[in-house]
């Protein structure tokens, strides 16, 4: 028998999560690094999705590809708009105070360009586009 495609993204979707999640927990509790406010509203984002995945992936229920597709795509908006000012000066002097650790502070800079709202931007649009795919398919 054929293994559902929609099983396969909703498992790549959850397993994403996950290692955006352990990476956050790496960057705070190991390298210690302090979260700033947007890092914080990621992660109440972020979080719950590995929940929510893997009761998917486990009950296989499709349906819940629409609110994780909701909750991460609102997740790379907030992550897009962090890094943009991390990256763009004008945004980055203008943007708002972020609290005790600066929003515009970069814990990491690989290559000039990967830091953490990168890669937690990047987990996010992943989880979107593989919970888009399921959500297609189970409409279909």
């Amino acid at each position: 028998m054929k293994k559902d495609q929609r099983e396969t993204f909703l498992f790549i979707a959850w397993a994403t999560s996950i290692i955006a999640m352990f990476g956050s927990l790496y960057f705070s509790e190991v390298r210690m690094y302090e979260p700033c406010e947007l890092c914080w509203y990621q992660r109440i984002l972020m979080y719950p999705l590995t929940v929510i995945l893997g009761i998917g992936v486990v009950k296989k229920d499709f349906a819940i590809s629409f609110y994780t597709f909701i909750l991460s795509t609102i997740g790379a908006i907030i992550s897009l708009y962090h890094y943009s000012i991390q990256k763009i000066d004008f945004l980055g002097e203008n943007s708002v105070s972020c609290g005790r650790v600066p929003c515009t502070g970069e814990y990491i800079n690989y290559f000039g360009f990967v830091t953490i709202p990168f890669l937690a931007l990047i987990a996010f649009i992943l989880i979107s586009i593989f919970s888009f795919l399921t959500w297609k398919r189970r409409v279909k």
